[in-house]
C-alpha cells in the first residue's frame, strides 16, 4: 500500500496474540469471542458463518459488535475518522472484515443507505480490503 505523504500515517491495530493463537488453533468463534470481546476477528468470523448460513439478521448483529468494538480500538491506537487502515495488517483484518459483512447484511434487509457507507467506509480504508472482502 502506497502512503499519502500528505494524508494521516496508516492506522495499526495492535495483535491480540492469545485471541489470534485460539482462532487459528481452531477453537470455535463464540467461544474466542465469549473469552476476548474486545477481539474483533472473532466477531466477523462469527458475522461470515452467519451469513454464509443464510442467518442475515445474526450476521448482521456479529458484524456491529465487530465494527464497533474495532471502532474503539481504532480511536486508541489514534485515529481520527479517516485515513489507511491497512487489509496488509491482520490486526486490522478482523475490523475490516466485520464492516464488509455489516455491509453485505445491511444490503440484504434493504438498509441500503447503510450498505453504501460500509462500502465506501472500506474501500476508504484499503481498496486491498473491499477485494479481499468482496465488497466492492
Amino acid at each position: 500500500m502506497t502512503h499519502n505523504l500528505l494524508g494521516p500515517e496508516p492506522t495499526l491495530l495492535p495483535e491480540h496474540t492469545a485471541a489470534q493463537a485460539a482462532l487459528d488453533a481452531g477453537t470455535d468463534p463464540a467461544t474466542v469471542a465469549a473469552e476476548h470481546p474486545d477481539y474483533s476477528e472473532a466477531w466477523a468470523s462469527l458475522a461470515e458463518k452467519a451469513l454464509d448460513a443464510g442467518e442475515t439478521v445474526a450476521a448482521y448483529a456479529y458484524a456491529r459488535t465487530g465494527y464497533h468494538r474495532g471502532l474503539d480500538q481504532l480511536r486508541r491506537a489514534g485515529w481520527k475518522g479517516f485515513g489507511p487502515v491497512p487489509w496488509s495488517h491482520r490486526p486490522n483484518q478482523g475490523f475490516l472484515r466485520a464492516l464488509a459483512v455489516l455491509g453485505k447484511a445491511a444490503g440484504k434487509i434493504g438498509e441500503t443507505e447503510e450498505h453504501e457507507r460500509c462500502r465506501t467506509f472500506l474501500a476508504d480504508s484499503d481498496p486491498a480490503a473491499a477485494e479481499a472482502t468482496g465488497l466492492k
